[in-house]
């Protein structure tokens, strides 16, 4: 664990970093301020810091790839599942290796015969296209192509990785989601109609208020995900982090009206950026279903969670 004194100045520094920089000068400033050594001594600490304050810059980084790869014991980043995926993003047949994923990872991880392997993939050899789609500024690559007669390593626990990342996502999606209340809160605040600011509208004040009531919902299940470190919950906070998104995005963009579909005002690059991350290691949609489905299948009730 990280000390207090510490971890408030590794906030301070993520913060910053996150604010100034994005795309691979973040991931220069993250490696310069040791958020892999963070990762390590604290896991928590690093991945909600990073990927809240990320989400609340609309930054970009590889923190993901990096850390799917530390969970599985590995070097370097790996290859992201497709949108909507989570699954290896690899096939292996026993010479040929089948990629489909996204980032520029130099591992790529693939299921064989029930066992997980590893590859060293140089993404030189492989088709990279960039994914513009609805958030071009993401920076998201699609990374397809095969390589034949390369060698494997084995690896364990990528289902551990894939409930580490999703929390990660979830993480980005609330820090996005705050930012985006704010920059609502902030205009029924300056905006005056009929004399009186918008603000002391009931209508107005209940919209901001479901949102922020789904926002601090989708936290406190991100932190007893923390605290259970199951992939059921994992995969359960990953999916009310999308919902509150959705909540606050429709709510916000209410509130602003016209001016929140201006490409002047920084809401849409939020609302662009939440559309993709609610899609990455799996939707809300289809995570609520799996989770459903798991419950009808065990007739059990997970197990209840830390307070």
């Amino acid at each position: 664990m990280i000390d207090r004194a510490a971890l408030e100045l590794f906030e301070r520094s993520i913060r910053q970093a996150t604010e100034t920089h994005s795309g691979e000068a973040l991931d220069t400033a993250l490696d310069e301020l040791g958020w892999l050594d963070a990762l390590a001594t604290d896991p928590r600490a690093a991945v909600s810091i990073l990927f809240e304050r990320q989400g609340a810059a609309n930054a970009t980084s590889s923190a993901l790839e990096w850390l799917l790869a530390a969970n599985l014991g590995l070097e370097g980043s790996v290859v992201v599942p497709a949108l909507g995926r989570w699954d290896p993003p690899g096939e292996f047949d026993g010479r040929r290796l089948r990629v489909h994923g996204l980032g520029r990872g130099s591992r790529v991880v693939a299921s064989a015969n029930e066992k997980d392997l590893a590859f060293d993939v140089s993404t030189a050899g492989l088709d990279v296209r960039p994914v513009r789609g609805v958030d071009p500024w993401l920076g998201l690559v699609e990374v397809t192509g095969d390589v034949v007669d390369i060698e494997a390593q084995p690896v364990m626990g990528w289902d551990a990785a894939i409930a580490l990342g999703r929390l990660a996502v979830g993480h980005e999606l609330v820090g996005a989601s705050r930012t985006m209340l704010s920059l609502a809160r902030e205009h029924a605040l300056e905006r005056i109609q009929f004399g009186r600011p918008i603000a002391t509208f009931q209508a107005v004040r209940h919209r901001l208020a479901e949102a922020l009531v789904a926002i601090e919902a989708a936290g406190a299940v991100l932190d007893a995900a923390w605290l259970d470190r199951s992939p059921q919950t994992a995969a359960m906070a990953k999916a009310v982090a999308g919902r509150a998104a959705r909540t606050t995005t429709r709510h916000c963009q209410q509130v602003l009206a016209g001016i929140g579909f201006t490409t002047e005002h920084p809401l849409h690059r939020y609302v662009r950026r939440v559309l993709v991350l609610k899609q990455l290691l799996g939707s809300s949609k289809v995570l609520t279903v799996l989770l459903g489905r798991d419950l009808l299948q065990t007739r059990r009730l997970p197990p209840l969670l830390p307070l």
